[in-house]
């Protein structure tokens, strides 16, 4: 399922996300114009290696954690980039109006840093950099899925080639994603991989952390008043196909 938007119009621009997806796209220029070893280098030091912070063999001298900040800048190739960027402007937004743009922005950097934390925790032994902003935008996911019940995403579900677009209830869509991924985390601690593949716990933990402290840090009812009349409903006003 490729979600497209949702119904839910924002009240301000989302100066945070625009940012957000800016500087991650200077990181993918950055990557993609260095040679492989030189890449290979960068995500090695700003990517999140837990046994680098787990490992009693590991040299403690010179241990950094800025990592845990920059691997959530970095992305393992088109694909990877796309699509977390897609799916942080199609959340990214309404939570933003929601929470402010300071206050967003500091929990996105706490989502993101909680999800690396989870993905050590569960990889603690892996000497596999862990890069990606999925983490982070996982956390603004668990804040819409508790924030924006009423909300539905208009998905696209391609049927032997033929695009299918469906509107789906936002607590749906969501909580699909997370029970998908609760899976899979649950499924690699059984066979975990050995090289490589997606942080689903780091996914996982995002999520959590998102849909707890999201709704805490939200502004109150009256700095958030509906830019809409209360009689009107995003869902009434949208071609259903």
């Amino acid at each position: 399922m490729i979600p497209l938007q949702d119904t839910i119009p924002r009240r301000r621009s989302p100066f945070v996300t625009w940012i957000i997806i800016f500087i991650n796209l200077l990181f993918f220029m950055v990557e993609i114009t260095l040679p492989e070893p030189a890449l290979e280098r960068l995500i090695f030091y700003l990517g999140i290696v837990p046994a680098r912070y787990t490992h009693p063999a590991w040299p403690s001298e010179g241990l950094s954690y800025w990592p845990f900040l920059t691997n959530m800048f970095l992305h393992g190739g088109w694909l990877h980039f796309i699509g977390n960027m897609w799916t942080l402007w199609i959340f990214g937004d309404n939570v933003e109006d929601r929470l402010g743009h300071v206050r967003y922005a500091i929990f996105y950097l706490v989502c993101g840093v909680a999800a690396s934390l989870t993905h050590v925790a569960f990889n603690a032994h892996s000497t596999i950099p862990a890069i990606g902003a999925s983490g982070a935008i996982a956390g603004v996911m668990g804040a819409y899925f508790v924030m924006f019940p009423q909300s539905r995403i208009i998905t696209l579900i391609p049927v032997f080639f033929l695009p299918w677009l469906i509107e789906v209830p936002a607590v749906v869509f969501l909580g699909f994603w997370f029970l998908s991924q609760l899976f899979s985390g649950t499924f690699s601690i059984m066979a975990p991989a050995v090289g490589g593949g997606i942080a689903w716990w780091a996914h996982i933990g995002g999520f959590v952390v998102g849909a707890v402290i999201g709704p805490l840090v939200k502004r109150s009812a009256r700095h958030y008043r509906r830019h809409y009349p209360d009689e009107w409903h995003p869902v009434r006003h949208l071609y259903r196909i």
